[in-house]
């Protein structure tokens, strides 16, 4: 995989931002909060750069959300 850094990605640093509440988002509000396509590629790039972002198939939408370091410590 060639993945951007993403201290050189305005792209991955929108989406970052975005999924930094910890909270669910489905591909469609990634697309219209963080001007964007191919959300699961930018998934991929930011998961490359070290974020732990979760996914999950709710019927026929994809939900992202990144984990916090809250939840990181309940494991």
């Amino acid at each position: 995989m060639n993945a951007a850094r993403i201290e050189r990605s305005p792209r991955l640093q929108r989406v970052d931002r975005l999924l930094d509440d910890g909270q669910w988002h489905s591909t469609m509000d990634i697309v219209q909060a963080a001007r964007v396509c191919a959300v699961n590629s930018i998934v991929a790039e930011l998961r490359y750069n070290g974020r732990l972002i979760d996914c999950e198939r709710r019927g026929d939408v994809w939900w992202y959300r990144k984990q916090t370091q809250a939840q990181l410590a309940l494991f």
